[in-house]
């Protein structure tokens, strides 16, 4: 299993460029970061900072999305950090949510998010591209042919059906062991009904990580089962609660749910938190002692999970990574 952190934007460079640093030296691969410019500063200037500071460590967002930029732009971006970093550049992609609902816009359709990696990955390779608002083809003389991995953000479906067909990895925002291998599965399978070799298809955990007593962990953590609830709740209204295309364990917990503040995206501060119970927090993140978190992460890697993405933002980052750099990331070696 590889292992990751996963920043909002809120860290001062000095302190990011130090804990980048020093997770890299404990045996972190990956290093993300959310792409919502409005909520959070811009990521990509952080990536860049970050990239000159490491040697052997990946970068991306999680998530960008299809709307925020057009797309020769987000093309020019991605293969620029590609040149900059010596390859080490991914792209978390998703159909938009707290970068575009903030602003009261729609995420994008699954179809647009599909042209738009394909798009995308061309235009880096350095292949001639021409999409819609652009009225002449578009091509990179600059290109030196970097094949751009994606990774698809999903829950729904259509969407976990998306990430398996065109994706080299599937980001699920959850550490439940058996939903993450539920939803995994049906990401594999599309890939191999599509005829593709998924041998090294790659799945994302994406959760909150903490150390200590279980009270105190569940309470530091609180916010993010209600952000899995948002997705959640989007799932439901479409499908239904008695589809049997949601689990019902992830569905039940959403019944009390009034609603979401998406300017409190991501933080304990969000108003709508009072449907989120104990056992839920323990479920959807990883948290308690050192063994408690080789446990859960051991399910997880038997339940298909290739990386754990650990968020980052309450102030303990230096902590949380070097338990896991001592303690944990050796177990997995």
């Amino acid at each position: 299993m590889d292992f990751a952190i996963c920043f909002k934007g809120v860290a001062r460079p000095e302190r990011l460029r130090s804990l980048v640093q020093q997770a890299e030296q404990g045996g972190f691969k990956y290093c993300w970061f959310y792409d919502s410019h409005i909520l959070w500063r811009e990521c990509y200037p952080s990536m860049a900072m970050c990239m000159e500071h490491t040697s052997s460590m990946r970068f991306g967002p999680c998530v960008t999305n299809p709307l925020a930029r057009d797309w020769s732009l987000a093309a020019s971006l991605f293969g620029s950090l590609a040149a900059q970093s010596g390859g080490r550049i991914d792209m978390g992609v998703g159909r938009g949510d707290s970068s575009v609902r903030v602003m009261g816009r729609k995420p994008a359709t699954l179809a647009t998010l599909v042209e738009f990696t394909d798009k995308v990955k061309a235009m880096i390779r350095g292949e001639e591209v021409t999409y819609d608002g652009s009225a002449n083809p578009v091509e990179f003389p600059w290109a030196e042919g970097y094949e751009l991995p994606i990774w698809i953000a999903a829950y729904g479906p259509k969407a976990l059906k998306t990430a398996g067909e065109c994706g080299d990895g599937v980001i699920l925002q959850i550490a439940d062991p058996s939903l993450c291998q539920w939803f995994g599965d049906q990401a594999t399978n599309a890939g191999l009904a599509a005829g593709r070799n998924m041998s090294n298809y790659q799945v994302m955990a994406a959760a909150p990580a903490y150390f200590g007593d279980m009270e105190d962990c569940i309470e530091q953590t609180r916010w993010f089962p209600a952000m899995v609830g948002n997705h959640v709740a989007d799932i439901v209204e479409k499908y239904g609660t008695n589809s049997g295309l949601v689990p019902e364990s992830l569905t039940a917990y959403i019944e009390n749910r009034r609603g979401y503040d998406y300017s409190k995206h991501g933080q304990s501060s969000n108003p709508y938190l009072d449907f989120i119970t104990p056992d839920i927090v323990e479920s959807f993140c990883v948290l308690g002692t050192v063994d408690d978190h080789i446990n859960k992460l051991r399910a997880l890697q038997e339940s298909g999970v290739t990386q754990f993405n650990i968020y980052l933002d309450n102030g303990c980052e230096d902590e949380i990574i070097a338990q896991y750099s001592e303690h944990i990331i050796p177990a997995f070696a």
